[in-house]
């Protein structure tokens, strides 16, 4: 609806030099397409640990069913003279931390994961990732839990200092 409509056009604003926009998004949503990226996560682990056990095998395949919505953020980096490939995976992230921002201001909460999965050959071949592109997160998005821990932000002046 209108929430993930200005979700998606956050993505649009972030800074793109060159305004290649170097990024695509792939919205997995509803039961059935969100089973079928937990078989891809199990599959993914297995190919990681061979010899995982029964439990974290089905721990895998239960992942993408924390989250009504995983929006996977994909760097579609290309050659570019002036636009080095490391711009454009940081203009991809960009967009990632835009709609999660987009998210919280609607009252939405939402987890940027990354993990194994976002390198593994299978997983980005299940999700059509091209072979130069790049996963630069899986954005879990929902309600966010009453439980859910306060995060304690730290003091600004420890990060900041004037030139």
């Amino acid at each position: 609806g209108d929430a993930l409509e200005l979700i998606k056009r956050a993505a649009l604003k972030v800074p793109d030099h060159g305004g290649l926009r170097p990024w695509r998004f792939v919205i997995v949503t509803g039961k059935e397409p969100l089973n079928r990226l937990g078989d891809v996560f199990a599959e993914a682990a297995i190919e990681d640990a061979p010899g995982i056990s029964p439990e974290m095998h089905e721990r895998a395949r239960q992942l993408p069913l924390r989250a009504p919505m995983v929006i996977v953020c994909i760097a579609k980096v290309t050659e570019h003279p002036k636009v080095p490939g490391h711009e454009q995976v940081q203009s991809a992230a960009c967009a990632v931390m835009a709609m999660q921002q987009a998210a919280f201001a609607q009252g939405f909460g939402g987890i940027w994961r990354t993990g194994s999965y976002a390198q593994q050959d299978f997983v980005k071949q299940s999700l059509d990732v091209g072979e130069d592109d790049e996963i630069v997160g899986f954005l879990y998005l929902g309600t966010a839990a009453n439980n859910a821990p306060a995060r304690n932000d730290p003091d600004p002046e420890a990060f900041f200092s004037y030139f």
